[in-house]
């Protein structure tokens, strides 16, 4: 009885070490206290998208499974391509020039003496922080047909007047540029803490050897920034692909289906038009598309990971 006694203590004794041993790996801790976001991402994007698929296999009244049928029908509509287009030419666009104005703009604002910079930073972060769709409807007014600013200014200056939203070439530059208008800050901000971490030493070594301000730039700055550029250039990518706010308030999609991307077309298809497994299927297309920009950007940040 007694040996049976001291070996079930031992049992539990043992059980106690081993978990204790488990819960002291840093990979368990770590894992733990992911696992409340884990399950969000899972209730809150993953349960969606598979829902999206399974929407988007079904028919008009979503009474049937029609497979890929409507990946089939979307092929064979040139709107479709229309919409491909012009979503890769806005989002491309956009982040370009989001990406070269931050670039700049944290260049000044970073050699701005130290007590300057703070309210430089925050009057220049107010247009990322209004919300998008109380911003571009200030933008609204200022490209009004009858009443625009701009064009009230170009009557002043005997120049003709834009019909900024009415025509599909001037609705696409309207749009990229309150895109860019919006997100440029948050470019701004993130190469803004990058360049404070670039040690000043480089730049007095790249001095000395006698290199010019664009050789700093090149051989100095962008190779100890290139992680964070790629890191805002992916998120800012996703974000502009799946834009909604700014197209619906400002255009519409219009004139026509000129300013259309992927998430107002979707809506415009699945809610206004009543095909939800159709404009399922819409959105869908952008996860192949941002997957490899995602692919292509992580893979070159790891690579340069490894080679460090």
């Amino acid at each position: 009885m007694a040996d049976i006694v001291a070996s079930s203590a031992a049992a539990r004794a043992s059980g106690r070490t081993s978990l204790h041993k488990v819960m002291q790996r840093k990979s368990t801790i770590a894992f733990l206290m992911a696992l409340p976001l884990i399950l969000m991402i899972f209730i809150l994007v993953a349960y969606p998208a598979g829902y999206a698929i399974w929407l988007s296999m079904l028919n008009k009244s979503m009474t049937k499974f029609v497979g890929f049928g409507n990946f089939d029908f979307l092929f064979k509509r040139a709107t479709f391509w229309e919409i491909v287009l012009q979503s890769c030419i806005f989002a491309i666009t956009a982040v370009i020039f989001k990406a070269i104005i931050g670039f700049v703009v944290a260049h000044f604002v970073n050699n701005i003496p130290t007590k300057g910079q703070r309210k430089w930073r925050g009057m220049l972060l107010v247009p990322w922080v209004i919300p998008a769709a109380m911003s571009t409807l200030s933008w609204l007014w200022l490209f009004d047909p009858s009443y625009s600013a701009f064009n009230w200014i170009f009557v002043h200056l005997g120049l003709p007047k834009i019909s900024w939203l009415g025509e599909a070439g001037w609705a696409r530059f309207s749009v990229i540029l309150v895109n860019v208008w919006i997100g440029a800050p948050f470019f701004l901000i993130m190469y803004l803490a990058a360049l404070k971490s670039v040690p000043e030493q480089l730049y007095e070594a790249a001095s000395i050897d006698g290199a010019t301000w664009w050789q700093r730039i090149w051989f100095v700055t962008l190779p100890m920034m290139r992680n964070i550029i790629a890191i805002t250039i992916l998120f800012s990518t996703i974000v502009t692909f799946a834009n909604f706010d700014i197209v619906r308030v400002l255009t519409a999609g219009g004139p026509l289906t000129a300013t259309h991307v992927f998430a107002t077309w979707a809506f415009k298809v699945g809610i206004e038009s009543g095909d939800i497994p159709l404009g399922a299927t819409v959105s869908l297309f952008m996860v192949p598309i941002l997957a490899v920009a995602a692919t292509f950007i992580l893979r070159d940040i790891s690579k340069r990971g490894s080679e460090v």
